[in-house]
């Protein structure tokens, strides 16, 4: 198989970020506690989770904003959302201006920039519906525990880790993401975590496939972790592992956020 394509630009700070630790500090309800041995998650709610143009461009952060969209309406709306190849570099452009048919646009993304936009403008999937998410917050780089409990809170997280070159040859031979010896760093990429496929592997959705990746793995190369929450997992004002809206609201509220 041919290298495909990365293109997450690399992690910046800000000290205006909304913290993931802050949320759950501000939480007055119990929250759901996640599986600390067995696995979870949703890896394998399509079959095809589509490779939505990551193969041709630098888009993966564009892919991840797709396909966890495609999730939470699978969990939550009764119409799950579609994208094709053409639907995601929409996206593309609207989060990082690349421009169709120019190759010096295709320059990668800002994960920041394109949670601020996913929230202030939305998404559009196929069918022109629009999928905007109420927050994002940021997560502890190389904390696997609070990846983890965020994967199972909130249905897919969005990591962002420098990508070492052995790592496209684990993919394309179908091994999980571990640390070997060596290798050089060729970019950035974006993959969402969607839960623990075992005990020592955790399962992230990437190229339009279900990968392995090692808290190793993870906790060497990850540079930012991101968490956006989104109503189109909800049903009847909760999601699927008990998270209720209303608490979440005022939790979000309490930090000066809006959803």
């Amino acid at each position: 198989m041919a290298d495909l394509k990365l293109g997450k630009l690399p992690a910046t700070e800000d000290h205006r970020d909304i913290k993931y630790t802050a949320l759950l500090e501000a939480q007055t309800a119990p929250l759901p506690q996640y599986p600390k041995t067995r696995p979870f998650g949703h890896g394998l709610a399509f079959t095809n989770w589509g490779m939505l143009a990551n193969d041709q461009l630098g888009d993966c952060v564009a892919a991840w904003m797709c396909h966890a969209t495609m999730l939470w309406t699978k969990l939550g709306d009764p119409a799950t959302a579609t994208f094709t190849d053409a639907d995601a570099i929409k996206v593309y452009s609207q989060v990082a201006g690349y421009v169709p048919g120019d190759p010096s646009t295709d320059q990668g993304t800002d994960m920041r920039v394109a949670m601020g936009s996913w929230r202030n403008t939305g998404i559009k999937d196929s069918s022109g519906k629009t999928h905007r998410i109420g927050a994002y917050l940021s997560v502890p780089a190389k904390d696997t525990n609070a990846l983890l409990e965020a994967a199972y809170l909130f249905g897919c997280v969005a990591i962002g880790f420098e990508f070492p070159d052995y790592a496209m040859d684990q993919f394309n031979q179908g091994q999980k993401w571990d640390v070997e010896p060596g290798g050089q760093i060729e970019g950035g990429h974006c993959v969402g975590i969607t839960g623990r496929i075992s005990t020592d592997n955790m399962g992230c959705i990437t190229w339009g496939a279900r990968q392995g990746m090692t808290p190793a793995f993870y906790e060497k190369y990850n540079d930012e972790t991101w968490v956006a929450v989104s109503a189109d997992e909800l049903k009847a004002g909760k999601n699927e592992r008990g998270l209720d809206l209303t608490t979440l609201t005022a939790a979000l509220h309490s930090l000066g956020i809006g959803v």
